[in-house]
């Protein structure tokens, strides 16, 4: 059971009437179903031990009362403390007020919510303060669509599912009007184009449709549509109704205009015709439809029939041929780009021992639309987290090492707010984060999704062991997890999916993310909304209860265990593993015992710290030179991730920086990480040509053994 609600007075105010009556409608709500549970007596007692309570911890969140110092025995309690917190109807009407208004990035709704966020933080008493970046957004002023099916016959199609909400489109998706037959290539992979010249189809000067569910961006279906000749790009959804997924097709993240450094106020910033700018977006228009006007153009189709591995999924939508036309499609779309300023909030709880060591957490609060799951079933469970650690914070704790609270702007757009503030912030982030930690959608169906670097995969078990699961009574998190997988898994940070991308693959930051529920039908719909939370999503959030549980435990752990629970074991067989896909790829055409060499030593090294960090433990000395070689050891632990990039970038995506986990350019590998590597075998055109895929093989033998050598902590 959770508590009921705290009471604590509600950060968001609403501009509107119509958010200002909802939410004294969910107070009164509250308040009522209260009030008939207790007599009038007990209220009287009630109200004045909340008004004594609350007189308590305020004299204890004085900043300027020194809290005493603290044992570990005192730490494991506060992290009780912090469980017992758990109130799924505070988390209820943070979500509520959240998600009241649409908040696009760079719109009036945005910079309310960023305000309410701010407030937030401010009225719990914690440090609060705002990064603000000008960069380039894009936004839809007119799109056209028309299907002549005939000379007589014609639709026109007018995707727009909530007046209120931007219509669908593809953010920085070129201007332009396209006019030719439509025809359908599937996913829109190489593959699928190697299937369509298998049947004779030629899709040059076509309007293709392309249904979205590979492991290919948006983007990159628009730009293997352009290679192929297409002139204009339709995508659709399936599962999603009758709604349509927006989503932005710029490649890579952050602000196009300055690649690398934070877009402050009064930067530099390069010219919209930079080459290095150009290159970043689609030459063809593009835009989103719904499943409805999809099927109605596909079903429409003639030509060639689908190819022979399509048909198990084309049977089932009823879509048997494949074009191009007789169909028509008369397409038009018309962007606007500008510059807009975003902001990043953060409350800071500076540690008392390490307050230059920092353990973040991290959410984007923007939405497309109402973004109930994405992403502010996210941020309710950071407010709710901030809650929680105030309420410690009035108890007199604090943590060892600084915790920082992120609210990110502009994610939808490409990472922008935190890629922003990691480029800014490049040098310090590089030499004092512990650790990062992402919830993107908190909350969209049963089951805990974790994924993150080998190293923090221990601290993540132990942690869901301690929270109860959302679904099974009697479970906690870890059992239902491994019941449902039959055994422990977790999945690696590879894609450019949420704000992780830039801490770990461009500043090398050890990073999480975690998730209840693998999809939603409402993926970035108008229909992310409240309704479909508390009808679907999580109707007694309590998901979101244990997800706030599971980040602000996993945060106290890195912040407050005196040697951080890192295992680079876990590093080096997850290491291992990969390894042995690549070899079995290459066939014996390029060696890798490079990599399995540095492999070797890096396990080597971690036994190493493994025994050093049981030896510090076991001492018990609170003298100088102890704590010193804890932090030694912290450092190294901390810094070895940082081995695993390297300044030159993965080929073909220079940003990039680590070599194990990020983006390839090969979106039909196996291969799911060394992303440099796979993208050297994808540019290969004969078996000889071998010397790019060993250069690379080198590249990454080279950081596992930097890696390696920064856990030693000695010279060579």
């Amino acid at each position: 059971m959770c508590d009921v609600p705290s009471f604590l007075p509600s950060p968001f105010k609403s501009d509107s009437l119509e958010a200002f009556t909802t939410t004294m409608a969910i107070h009164h709500q509250l308040h009522s179903s209260i009030l008939k549970r207790f007599s009038f007596t007990t209220l009287i007692f009630l109200f004045f031990f909340l008004f004594i309570f609350s007189f308590h911890s305020f004299l204890h969140t004085n900043p300027n009362k020194q809290p005493p110092q603290l044992s570990n025995t005192t730490k494991l309690d506060y992290q009780e403390i912090f469980l017992s917190l758990a109130s799924n109807d505070t988390v209820s009407q943070y979500h509520r007020a959240l998600t009241l208004h649409p908040h696009l990035a760079g719109t009036p709704g945005s910079h309310h919510v960023t305000d309410s966020i701010r407030a937030h933080f401010q009225t719990l008493g914690l440090e609060t303060k705002t990064a603000e970046y000008e960069v380039l957004l894009s936004y839809p002023r007119r799109v056209s669509l028309t299907a002549h099916f005939s000379e007589v016959e014609r639709k026109e199609y007018n995707e727009v599912e909530d007046t209120r909400v931007v219509r669908p489109y593809h953010a920085y998706a070129p201007s332009g009007t396209a006019l030719g037959p439509a025809a359908y290539v599937n996913l829109g992979r190489e593959e699928d184009y190697n299937g369509l010249a298998g049947v004779g189809v030629n899709v040059s000067g076509c309007v293709v449709v392309v249904r979205r569910g590979g492991a290919v961006s948006r983007g990159d279906l628009v730009r293997k549509a352009a290679e192929k000749g297409a002139v204009a790009v339709l995508t659709f959804t399936e599962g999603a109704g009758e709604g349509v997924e927006r989503g932005t097709v710029m490649k890579g993240v952050g602000d196009p205009l300055s690649p690398g450094w934070g877009s402050v106020l009064g930067t530099e910033r390069l010219g919209r015709g930079d080459v290095e700018v150009v290159t970043r977006f689609p030459k063809i228009p593009s835009m989103p439809v719904s499943l409805e006007t999809a099927l109605s153009i596909l079903k429409s189709l003639e030509g060639n029939q689908v190819p022979l591995s399509w048909r198990d999924h084309t049977a089932k939508i009823g879509v048997h041929r494949v074009g191009p036309g007789p169909t028509l499609l008369n397409f038009s779309y018309q962007g606007e780009e500008k510059m807009a300023t975003i902001s990043d909030v953060f409350a800071v709880i500076k540690g008392l021992e390490e307050p230059d060591r920092y353990v973040l957490l991290g959410n984007h609060r923007d939405a497309w639309t109402y973004g109930a799951v994405d992403p502010n079933s996210g941020t309710a469970a950071l407010l709710d987290v901030a809650r929680r650690y105030a309420y410690l914070m009035g108890l007199g704790w604090r943590p060892r090492r600084t915790i920082i609270l992120c609210s990110w702007d502009a994610e939808e757009f490409g990472m922008i707010g935190s890629t922003e503030w990691v480029e800014e912030n490049i040098m310090n982030l590089g030499s004092k984060a512990i650790a990062y930690l992402n919830v993107d959608c908190a909350a969209q169906g049963p089951g805990i999704f974790p994924s993150a670097t080998p190293q923090l995969d221990d601290l993540l078990i132990d942690i869901t062991k301690k929270v109860k699961d959302p679904d099974v009574e009697g479970m906690t998190v870890y059992e239902e997890w491994t019941t449902r997988n039959k055994g422990i898994n977790i999945q690696r940070l590879n894609g450019v999916d949420s704000d992780f991308a830039p801490f770990l693959q461009y500043a090398g930051v050890p990073s999480l993310d975690i998730y209840f529920g693998k999809d939603f039908p409402v993926y970035h719909t108008a229909f992310d909304s409240y309704d479909w939370m508390i009808n679907h999503g999580d109707p007694l959030f309590h998901r979101h209860v244990a997800v706030a549980g599971l980040w602000g435990l996993l945060a106290l752990r890195l912040a407050d265990d005196p040697i951080l629970p890192f295992n680079y074991c876990s590093y080096a067989t997850q290491l291992q593993v990969y390894t042995d896909t690549l070899s079995r790829m290459l066939e014996g055409r390029v060696s890798v015992v490079p990599i399995t060499n540095s492999i070797q030593h890096l396990l080597l090294a971690a036994k190493e710290v493994q025994e050093e960090a049981k030896s510090l433990r076991r001492n018990t000395s609170l003298s100088d030179l102890s704590m010193l070689k804890e932090r030694i050891l912290n450092d190294r632990l901390m810094l070895a991730e940082r081995g695993l990039v390297d300044a030159d970038g993965l080929l073909g995506n220079k940003w990039f920086k680590h070599l194990v986990y990020g983006p390839s350019n090969n979106h039909d590998t196996e291969l799911s990480q060394f992303p440099s590597i796979a993208n050297a075998i994808s540019q290969t055109k004969t078996s000889e040509d071998v010397a790019t895929i060993q250069h690379e093989i080198w590249r990454v033998a080279r950081a596992i053994q930097r890696a390696a050598d920064v856990l030693r902590g000695d010279l060579s």
